[in-house]
């Protein structure tokens, strides 16, 4: 998976250059995800303005990170949907457990 990582103080803006979050690559996110935690760095923002298309297996990776970054204290924002990933988050009711902003600035403006 196609990842860049900003450092922003105490924020990590993770940004997925992928069109699709699927089962072959949501791993990598998980792994990315998972070191920055093991480096202290528990408050994240991953901007998915480059997915197109997300299933179960790339939102598991997110809500795994999501409890993981709350039990070190931290948080985990997501910036930048597009149309219809956003509807995944509602058709799931998981946009009522992540913070959703509109772009990335808002997002790392919120910590």
């Amino acid at each position: 998976m196609q990842l860049t990582t900003e450092e922003h103080g105490e924020i990590v803006k993770i940004v997925v250059q992928e069109e699709r979050m699927d089962a072959h690559n949501s791993g990598s996110l998980k792994e990315e995800m998972l070191k920055l935690f093991d480096e202290g760095k528990c408050n994240l923002v991953i901007d998915l303005s480059s997915v197109r298309f997300v299933d179960s297996s790339g939102l598991g990776a997110l809500v795994s990170g999501f409890k993981n970054a709350s039990t070190k204290d931290g948080n985990l924002k997501l910036c930048c949907l597009q149309p219809q990933v956003r509807s995944m988050f509602e058709l799931t009711r998981l946009h009522r457990v992540f913070e959703i902003f509109t772009s990335a600035d808002e997002a790392l403006e919120s910590f």
